[in-house]
């Protein structure tokens, strides 16, 4: 019979000498409590996934299961995070990027009238270029071509589009068409009823823990805010507000996974846009996904101390290839595309160093398979309150734009604002690129327009001109 004892140090042994535990400084021990770590901080996105992915019906008036968006994204996020902890072993964990997943919905769905396959469409050809841009060693020289205050511009601008989402989507704000102001508080210009006190409430309890540093803040926030609507169905009934489905419990909280969502998509969204607009709108993707993967392994990196003396991290080759796979595989699945996410340095702040954090990680991705039930019974005040916040995380980095020099501030402002208030991020970023470009040429520093900057620019005029 095998010694316990024994068998735990050759397990531990076997995982040093794959992983490289003791070069790094760590443990296994240290690991699986970075990986339960990261894990809460950013399961949010099994919830809030499904909720936006689930809202909008298509031209056909076809409406996402819940249930299925939620299988879709945990299991890509599973087997992405765990692919990222033993090929690359960095602690970098990945899921349903938010931004994108509102792209598919309220831009690709909602506003172009694609279909669901379609829209899905769009992000497995938008990952399959990055792919193909990382394969040819293009990936880098793109990144390069775009000023920094564009990237920062871009990521920011997002948190904004997804500010304006949570709190439509709570119905915090409304649209008023017989009003000259184009949105409106609450319904009618007021607050009323139990939902608005909850989005509220919501808001100002994930902020609370947001601010005292807890970790899962936002994972805590929705859960509290879900059981405390359905308490109040309970005790309120009709009077609460809510429609029945957002707030009763399933018969049981678990049940097997939903794959219905997996291999829908197509790519006759080309047909369906025309190959100019369609082109232009997966690049536009395409840059919103890969500038903010460097910025976040980056970011990571300096937290797990991975980061070499001139700010390179490892085997870039193969955590970039990860990635772009990842994006590939979300739009496959039906769960919007993947990416690499910031949350990964809570993880690397509790201890992990290594790709052990991240195999930890996707394995509680994969116990989430089991709890589709869950994802209907969220109300939107819950995952509006908290796309609110995440906004929040993406605009910090405002006050590191160059305000002092105009060619590169305006064009930066232009990005973040015309993103949120048209509803689009391809049209921020062309404003953006088009002002950028003009600007530098009308006040002669033509040498800090790169090739690709000036082609992009054109290909947007175009893009607006047949808009």
């Amino acid at each position: 019979m095998e010694n316990p004892t024994v068998a735990r140090a050759t397990r531990a042994s076997g995982l040093d000498a794959f992983f490289g535990l003791t070069a790094r400084g760590t443990t296994a021990r240290r690991e699986v409590l970075a990986g339960a770590t990261t894990f809460v901080t950013m399961a949010y996105i099994v919830f809030v996934n499904p909720a936006i992915l689930g809202g909008p019906k298509d031209v056909t008036g076809a409406q996402l299961s819940h249930a299925a968006i939620l299988t879709s994204t945990a299991l890509v996020a599973a087997v992405m995070t765990v692919a990222m902890g033993l090929l690359a072993n960095l602690p970098l964990a990945l899921a349903a990027g938010m931004g994108l997943n509102s792209v598919v919905a309220f831009q690709l769905v909602a506003a172009r009238g694609l279909t669901w396959p379609q829209a899905m469409g769009v992000i497995v050809a938008e990952g399959l270029a990055i792919t193909t841009l990382v394969a040819t060693g293009l990936r880098q020289a793109v990144v390069r071509a775009v000023p920094m205050a564009m990237k920062r511009a871009i990521g920011i601008g997002i948190g904004l589009f997804l500010g304006i989402i949570g709190f439509v989507d709570a119905g915090f704000v409304s649209r008023s068409p017989a009003d000259p102001v184009p949105v409106a508080l609450g319904t009618a210009g007021h607050l009323r009823g139990f939902p608005a006190l909850l989005f509220v409430a919501t808001l100002l309890l994930t902020a609370w823990l947001l601010a005292r540093n807890v970790r899962g803040a936002l994972l805590i926030g929705i859960g509290a805010s879900t059981v405390v609507a359905v308490v109040a169905k309970a005790l309120l009934g009709s009077a609460a507000g809510f429609k029945p489905f957002e707030v009763v419990l399933p018969s049981s909280p678990v049940a097997l996974p939903d794959f219905g969502q997996l291999g829908k998509f197509s790519f006759s969204f080309f047909g369906a846009m025309g190959p100019a607009a369609a082109i232009l709108v997966v690049f536009s993707l395409m840059l919103s996904d890969f500038f903010d993967t460097v910025g976040t392994v980056v970011a990571v990196g300096q937290e797990a101390k991975y980061l070499d003396a001139q700010g390179n991290f490892p085997r870039p080759g193969t955590v970039l290839l990860i990635d772009s796979l990842a994006a590939v595989a979300g739009g496959a699945a039906g769960a919007s595309s993947a990416t690499t996410y910031v949350e990964s340095a809570s993880g690397a702040a509790a201890g992990g160093r290594t790709g052990l954090t991240s195999v930890v990680t996707g394995l509680l991705f994969a116990l989430c398979l089991f709890i589709s039930p869950l994802a209907a019974v969220v109300p939107p005040q819950a995952t509006g309150a908290v796309l609110v916040l995440v906004g929040f995380l993406m605009m910090r980095e405002v006050g590191s734009l160059p305000w002092d020099d105009f060619t590169e501030a305006i064009p930066a402002f232009l990005t973040l604002t015309v993103m949120p208030f048209t509803y689009s991020i391809t049209n921020g970023i062309g404003a953006g690129f088009v002002t950028f470009v003009v600007l530098k040429l009308a006040t002669g520093r033509t040498r800090e327009v790169h090739p690709l900057m000036a082609g992009a620019a054109v290909a947007f005029v175009v893009y607006f001109a047949l808009a």
